[in-house]
Parts: C-alpha cells; sequence; structure tokens
C-alpha cells in the first residue's frame, strides 16, 4: 500500500548514445509525472566491454512510504472476501522470453510485422508500457477498502496471489470471468500452451489483483471504472486447510 516517493534510474550502454539516453529519461520522466513521484537522479555507465554496439541495460529504483497501520499484509483477509482482477495492456513485466521465442523464432514475425489479430506491428505490442494503477487504486486504499493487492507478474495468477493470502485460505479463480486480451490467445496458439503453463507464465489480461470484502466489491469495481479502468470479479477467498494458500481454477 505504499506511495511512490522518489525514483532513481541506472543505464549501461557499450557507448554512451546522447539520443537513446535522453528518449529513455524522458519516458522515465512521464512516468514518474503521472504518478506523482520525484525522479531524483540517475547514474550512466559507459561499458564497451560489457555491452554490444547498440545494446543497453536500464534498472530503477523506487522508494515509497505508508503509514505502520496501513500496511497490507494480508492478515485481514477473510473467506468470503472477493478477487477483484483489473485489466492489464498486454504482457507488462512478464514473460518476454517464451513470447520472443514463439515470434521470433516459431513463427519467425519480424519487429515491423502487423498482427492482425492484434492491430498493431508485433514491436508496438512488445513495447506497449506497463498500465499504471496507482491513480486509480490510491483513493481506495485510502478509503480503506482493500484488503490486499497481488501485482501479476512471473508466476501469474498461480503465484502471485498465494503471496498474501493468510494461512488456512486459498483463492477460487473463475477463468471465464475476464476478457483476455487477443496477444495471448496468439502465444498460447504457437505455443500450444497448455493453460496451467500460460496461467504461471503470462497474466493473461489480469494485471492487478484486489481482494476487499464481499459488500464492498459493487463500490470498489465502480469506482476503479470510472478511473478508467477494466474490472472483473475473477474469484473468492476459500477455506484452504487441506491447500493452505493456493489458486483453485474452476
Amino acid at each position: 500500500g505504499a506511495r511512490p516517493i522518489f525514483f532513481q534510474d541506472y543505464i549501461a550502454l557499450g557507448k554512451h548514445r546522447g539520443d537513446v539516453v535522453a528518449n529513455v529519461v524522458a519516458g522515465l520522466a512521464k512516468a514518474c509525472r503521472a504518478t506523482g513521484c520525484a525522479l531524483l537522479g540517475g547514474e550512466t555507465a559507459e561499458m564497451p566491454d560489457m555491452y554490444a554496439p547498440g545494446e543497453y541495460d536500464l534498472a530503477g529504483t523506487i522508494v515509497g512510504i505508508v503509514d505502520r497501520k496501513r500496511i497490507l499484509d494480508g492478515s485481514r483477509v477473510r473467506v468470503g472476501d472477493v478477487l477483484i482482477g483489473v485489466g492489464s495492456d498486454g504482457l507488462h513485466t512478464n514473460g518476454y522470453s517464451l513470447a520472443r521465442r514463439l515470434i521470433f523464432d516459431e513463427a519467425r514475425w519480424s519487429v515491423d510485422h502487423f498482427v492482425p489479430e492484434w492491430n498493431r506491428t508485433v514491436a508496438d505490442e512488445l513495447l506497449r508500457p506497463h498500465r499504471p494503477y496507482l491513480n486509480a487504486i490510491s483513493p481506495l486504499l485510502d478509503d480503506v477498502l482493500i484488503h490486499a493487492m497481488a501485482h501479476i507478474t512471473g508466476g501469474g495468477i498461480t503465484d502471485n496471489v498465494p503471496r498474501v493470502l493468510p494461512k488456512g485460505t486459498a483463492a477460487k479463480v473463475y477463468r471465464d470471468t475476464w476478457d483476455i486480451p487477443p496477444v495471448f490467445n496468439t502465444l498460447y496458439r504457437l505455443g500450444n500452451l497448455d493453460e496451467a503453463e500460460a496461467l504461471r507464465t503470462f497474466n493473461m489480461g489480469v494485471g492487478m489483483v484486489l481482494i476487499c470484502d464481499s459488500d464492498d466489491s459493487e463500490t470498489v469495481m465502480g469506482r476503479l471504472r470510472s478511473s478508467g479502468e477494466r474490472v472483473w470479479q475473477i474469484g473468492e477467498v476459500v477455506d484452504g486447510k487441506d491447500a493452505d494458500g493456493e489458486v483453485r481454477y474452476a
């Protein structure tokens, strides 16, 4: 439940290129402005022995603050609470290794290849920014409506939701309750993936899962929709004595 306070970046290149650095920093500054986070500065390292021409590495550190009494540690989660899925804009932060292999090695598409199913090129799809949820979720945190949150990164819904569940509970997720973006259907088909692998590798259209009291679910979803988010009630917290902390798909 922390709010971001400041961000610092680190950029490493084989050969310093002012245009690349300027574009990267401009993008970082835009994201920081949108979330009220200060871009304090950063470091640029030129390491020709480490990076080939045209390659660069980008990393960053963000610091946030939260009142100790408002920390979301899962202790407020109870059986009967509902899971609300907030829509993603694509791959976000995970699944790129598999996606690149399927797109470039299996399908042999170029970055400029236009995919009708996506209505955009490969490059435009893979470079879509992570959707920012801060401004939509912060008011809900202020009103103490959220019991827990799971950012759906590596491991998908399957591995990330259990991290916020208290002992003795599990999550039941209804697989047909949300819309899957076209890119995931394409990757699913290209890789002939089974459902379990896809749900553990990709976010499958859900970028964040919020857990709240069932009595507050309509309020939470309504306010998120008013903020421009796509949301669905995707599941519920159930008794987990026999399978502590797992996600059960239905």
